[in-house]
């Protein structure tokens, strides 16, 4: 398994992701679309934005399927 970094630099833009990165009492979770990125950040576009993340702040990321269809209502 390759490290979070590695997968970062190596995905190509576009790619659905969850990045994991630690703040103050935690961690926090981005899920959505690999936007952009540098050797201090990475940007994923989410249901709420884009939101751009430290890498050293990173602890985990991987690609993720694409998001289900929706379901029908049920009348």
């Amino acid at each position: 398994m390759s490290s979070p970094f590695v997968f970062l630099a190596d995905a190509p833009l576009g790619t659905r992701v969850v990045v994991r990165t630690s703040i103050p009492g935690g961690y926090t979770d981005a899920l959505g679309f690999l936007r952009n990125r540098s050797a201090v950040s990475v940007s994923v576009e989410t249901k709420r934005g884009l939101v751009t993340l430290a890498i050293k702040d990173v602890v985990a990321a991987k690609e993720v399927p694409p998001a289900p269809a929706p379901r029908s209502r049920r009348h």
